[in-house]
C-alpha cells in the first residue's frame, strides 16, 4: 500500500504532466508560447475555453503601438490616458493566484520576503508584447512580494496595470523611459512613496523610495537605473554615494533593499565604499558563479554587438535593521531569471532578472 506522501507525490506530478499537456494545446491553438499559455491557464483556473476567450480578446495590439520618436509623444500620452480611461473590468490578470494551481507554502516560506530586479529593455521595441509577457510568466512561477523594475516605457506601465492587477505599481516617472516597483497587494501594505532626483544626471536617471509595511516589518525599497556607460563613472559613483546615505540614514527599525541596474564596476564600488551596515546580496551568498553576470553578450544576443561584455551590472543591497529585537531580513537564495528564449527568438530582456529571497533571523 502507497504511503499518503507517495499518493501525494503521484496526484502533483499527475497535475503537473496534465498542465503541460493543457499548455502545449493552448499554444498550438493561440500561436504563442508556452509562457504565455501557462499565464492565461493559471488565471482561468487552467480552462482551456475560458483562457483562449481571454486571450483573443486582449486588446495587446493597441497597448503596445508605440513611436517613441519626439515626433510621436503627443500620440503617446492620448494611448496612455486612452488606456487609464478603459474599465478595470476588462482586465485580465495574469499573474493572480489560482486556486489549486500550487500548494499552500509553508508557515516558514509565508514569512519569506521574494524579491525581482530586472531591467526590462522597454527602450527596445521588437516583441515587446512578447517580451512583456514573458515577464508576467516569471511572475506567476515566483510570486514576487516586490519587484523592482528598469527601462520602463508607459506602454509597457499600462500592460501591466492591465494584466497584473495582484500588484500595486509605483511609478519613478511618467514620460520617457524610468524605473518602478511592483508591490503584492495581499502580502506587502504601501504606505508612501517619493521621487529623489539625481541633480547632475544626463540620461533622466532618480532614486524611486517606498516605505512599506511586509508582515509587521518595516521595509524601505529603493530602486534606481544609475548612469550607464563607461565614460559616466563619476556620475555614477555620486549616484552611488546619495543611495548609500540614504540607505545608511533610515531609522533603525527599518529594513532598507536596493535593487536595480547600476551599471556599476567593482572598482567604482570600492572608491565610494559601503556603509557598515550595507552589504551586497551576491557577495553574501558566497559569490555564486551562475548568478555573477548579469548583463552577458556571450549567451544574450538580443543586442548585437560586436564584442563580448559579461558584467554584474544588476545587484541587490540590503541594510538590516539595527534597532534590537526588531527582525533582521537575511538573503537565503539568489537565481538569475530569463535566461530561456521566448518563441519569438528573443529573451524577455538583454538583461537577466535577479531573484532573492530573505528570511528573517
Amino acid at each position: 500500500m502507497a504511503s499518503t506522501s507517495d499518493s501525494d507525490t503521484a496526484s502533483v506530478s499527475n497535475v503537473a504532466e496534465n498542465r503541460r499537456r493543457i499548455c502545449d494545446e493552448f499554444a498550438a491553438v493561440a500561436g504563442t508560447d508556452s509562457a504565455v499559455a501557462q499565464c492565461y491557464l493559471a488565471e482561468n483556473e487552467w480552462d482551456m475555453e475560458r483562457a483562449l476567450n481571454s486571450f483573443f480578446e486582449a486588446d495587446l495590439e493597441n497597448v503596445f503601438d508605440v513611436d517613441i520618436s519626439p515626433e510621436g509623444e503627443t500620440s503617446l500620452k492620448a494611448k496612455r490616458q486612452k488606456a487609464e480611461e478603459k474599465p478595470s473590468g476588462d482586465c485580465v490578470d495574469l499573474t493572480a493566484d489560482s486556486p489549486g494551481s500550487a500548494p499552500k507554502p509553508s508557515e516558514e516560506d509565508d514569512q519569506k520576503l521574494s524579491l525581482i530586479s530586472w531591467n526590462v529593455d522597454g527602450l527596445d521595441t521588437d516583441n515587446l508584447a512578447e517580451r512583456a509577457r514573458g515577464l508576467c510568466s516569471y511572475l506567476v512561477l515566483y510570486t514576487p512580494d516586490v519587484v523592482f523594475l528598469q527601462e520602463l516605457i508607459p506602454p509597457y506601465v499600462q500592460y501591466l496595470k492591465k494584466r497584473a492587477t495582484s500588484y500595486l505599481i509605483v511609478e519613478g516617472g511618467e514620460d520617457g523611459y524610468f524605473t518602478g516597483m511592483m508591490l503584492k497587494k495581499s502580502r506587502v501594505k504601501f504606505t508612501e512613496s517619493e521621487i529623489v532626483t539625481y541633480p547632475t544626471t544626463q540620461m533622466m536617471r532618480n532614486l524611486l523610495v517606498a516605505q512599506v509595511d511586509f508582515k509587521g516589518q518595516k521595509l524601505c525599497l529603493m530602486t534606481s537605473h544609475l548612469e550607464s556607460c563607461k565614460g559616466h563613472a563619476q556620475e555614477r559613483m555620486k549616484q552611488l554615494r546619495v543611495v548609500m546615505e540614504r540607505m545608511r540614514e533610515a531609522p533603525g527599525d527599518v529594513t532598507v533593499l536596493f535593487g536595480g541596474d547600476t551599471n556599476l564596476r567593482d572598482t567604482e564600488v570600492a572608491k565610494v565604499g559601503l556603509p557598515p551596515s550595507v552589504y551586497d546580496v551576491w557577495e553574501r551568498l558566497g559569490k555564486q558563479e551562475h548568478c555573477r553576470y548579469t548583463w552577458d553578450t556571450k549567451t544574450n544576443s538580443n543586442k548585437t554587438v560586436p564584442y563580448i561584455s559579461r558584467c554584474r551590472f544588476d545587484r541587490v543591497y540590503i541594510r538590516p535593521a539595527t534597532t534590537e529585537g526588531v527582525p533582521r531580513l537575511a538573503p537565503d537564495h539568489m537565481a538569475l531569471l530569463g535566461l530561456e528564449k521566448l518563441d519569438c527568438g528573443r529573451y524577455t530582456s538583454d538583461h537577466w532578472g535577479i531573484y532573492c529571497s530573505f528570511s528573517a533571523g
